[in-house]
């Protein structure tokens, strides 16, 4: 009687646990809905490294630490790096062309401008020009950046330091405001 008993009670609980497995279905659309509604991301990495390719050739790698992906947003998805980046593009010969690196960074999927922020450095190894600021802003379509905050420049010929800098993606062409320091130029006839 007693083993009868045991065995009713393990084919319920049995019967319960599988009913419980095939009634917890939720659609992909029903799961990411509720991850955007508690502001949690749909994915994370840790120690994350892609290497991006153009047409069979790397063009760029990335590395950072942690990564957040909140692409379930529906008005503006973006992708997070909470404890810093850094990206390294490469140019058409393979060698290391720009790096750029930061304490925090943003990228807006849609608009693919990217924020990175705290300690940020971008070093173009073929000039030897390197930009620092704390807040830099990235337009990845248009390959320019842009910040208000307080900057140093540094070239071989020289060091400026100021608020507001603008430049192209490689750091060649800049447009620098409020500045200080010695700037060396040369007058072309015209």
């Amino acid at each position: 009687m007693l083993k009868r008993a045991k065995h009713i009670y393990n084919s319920i609980a049995t019967i319960c646990l599988v009913a419980m497995f095939f009634s917890c279905t939720n659609s992909k659309k029903e799961v990411r809905d509720f991850l955007a509604d508690k502001n949690l991301p749909v994915g994370s990495a840790v120690n994350i490294y892609h290497v991006h390719k153009d047409s069979g050739r790397i063009s760029s790698k990335t590395k950072a630490p942690v990564f957040y992906d909140y692409s379930n947003r529906k008005e503006h998805p973006y992708s997070e790096f909470p404890k810093g980046i850094e990206i390294v593009t490469i140019d058409k010969t393979g060698t290391d062309s720009t790096t750029i690196s930061g304490n925090y960074a943003l990228t807006y999927n849609k608009t693919k401008v990217s924020e990175i922020r705290g300690n940020v450095v971008i070093t173009n190894h073929t000039n030897q020009t390197k930009l620092e600021t704390n807040q830099l802003f990235w337009d990845q379509n248009e390959h320019y950046f842009f910040t208000e905050d307080g900057f140093r420049f540094t070239t071989p010929e020289s060091e400026i330091n100021g608020f507001g800098f603008e430049s192209s993606e490689d750091l060649s062409k800049w447009i620098a405001k409020d500045i200080t320091g010695d700037i060396e130029t040369t007058q072309k006839d015209i």
